[in-house]
């Protein structure tokens, strides 16, 4: 295995830093060409590869592989709940914000949704957490939630019984860690997000 390859460990890469590796080469682009179907790199979408953990002996992201297949972007909705271990459902779909139009992408590591918030509304309630090497973009646990209800089409929460039918049946919230929620942020993000209404709701419901 190429040394250079394996410094790069998780973090995905583009075909022109790849290429930057091996400049005593002249046909850089079959270079890369060879290392994808000997599965020393894996393709996530047209120019945009990770290195395979079987060669780098590093543990692949999904979480940073989803900010860097469509930028800018966050992971959020059910993958950042259940990330922070707030719904017990697994998330085969990694789904995250972007500011650009809603897209897929389908990968050999995984299935990607990114829907369309606002650019106000972005950055409200979005961290970055370190993870050695890297640091990747994910929504707080406030956040998260106000995504889900704000793309989830048949969730309208008009009344305090409809929320805690929602939280505590439908996504299966755990309610304990629901109740430590940082109200500020539903209140940043009923300015300027979607549904807002049925994020009031929930704003009620957490503070009665």
């Amino acid at each position: 295995m190429n040394r250079q390859l394996k410094e790069i460990g998780a973090i995905p890469i583009t075909t022109s830093i790849i290429e930057s590796l091996y400049p005593e080469l002249k046909s850089s682009d079959k270079k890369v060409a060879w290392l994808e179907k000997n599965g020393y790199i894996i393709r996530l979408k047209r120019g945009l590869y990770v290195v395979n953990p079987e060669h780098s002996g590093k543990m692949l992201s999904s979480e940073l592989i989803a900010n860097h297949i469509y930028a800018p972007s966050y992971i959020s909705m059910s993958t950042a709940l259940r990330y922070y271990g707030l719904i017990p459902e697994a998330v085969y779909t990694h789904q995250s914000m972007t500011v650009k139009h809603s897209r897929s992408f389908q990968t050999p590591i995984g299935n990607y949704d990114y829907k369309y918030i606002s650019r106000a509304a972005f950055s409200v309630g979005v961290r970055s957490i370190h993870k050695g090497e890297y640091a990747f973009l994910i929504a707080s646990p406030e956040k998260a939630l106000c995504d889900l209800i704000a793309n989830s089409s048949k969730v309208n929460l008009r009344f305090l019984k409809d929320v805690e039918n929602y939280l505590e049946h439908d996504i299966r919230m755990d309610m304990d860690e629901f109740y430590k929620f940082d109200a500020t942020i539903l209140e940043e993000y009923i300015k300027v997000g979607k549904k807002a209404d049925s994020i009031a709701t929930v704003l009620k419901f957490l503070r009665r």
